[in-house]
């Protein structure tokens, strides 16, 4: 059902998480937003590790939305990782950022972004947009099937993203 498809928001400004709550309510989408506040609790979200452990209550999600400019871990970085993972190479990522710059709109795309946004400044605009993202990704576009990333994997150099190495 496209109204329970869960959607990640990773964002690290509070301002931004309140103006996607309330454009969300505005525009009636009643999906489960899930909120991480940076690149390293996203990949935690995503693992199921530590807190997130229990899959109910934070199940995987049917789409992210990722901003790029984060503490620790960036969204270039959570981006690299996601397509690293066999079971989440098909997750649906929507970057939405502030930044403009056309070398992040390219990086976005190359890393396996599947569209890139910028955010609005106008609030009407956000709850316009947000009513889009949820149409077309979650109403009218066919999910993939995805699963949990493989602990042995994660175990044995999962962590490659954190040491820069590839």
């Amino acid at each position: 059902m496209p109204d329970q498809a869960v959607i990640l928001l990773v964002e690290d400004r509070q301002d931004d998480i309140l103006l996607i709550r309330r454009a969300f309510q505005k525009a009636y989408i009643n999906n489960p937003l899930q909120v991480v506040r940076d690149g390293e609790e996203a990949i935690a979200y995503l693992s199921g590790e530590g807190k997130y452990s229990n899959r109910a209550e934070y199940p995987l999600p049917d789409l992210v939305l990722l901003d790029l400019k984060m503490p620790r871990v960036d969204g270039f970085g959570v981006l690299k990782w996601i397509r690293a993972q066999p079971g989440l190479k098909g997750l649906r990522v929507i970057v939405l950022t502030s930044s403009a710059d056309m070398r992040d709109v390219n990086t976005a795309y190359n890393l396996g972004a599947n569209s890139f946004l910028v955010k609005p400044m106008d609030f009407e605009d956000v709850v316009h947009l947000s009513k889009s993202l949820t149409s077309y990704w979650l109403q009218l576009s066919k999910t993939p099937e995805t699963f949990r990333p493989d602990r042995k994997r994660q175990e044995s150099g999962g962590l490659w993203w954190q040491r820069g190495e590839e």
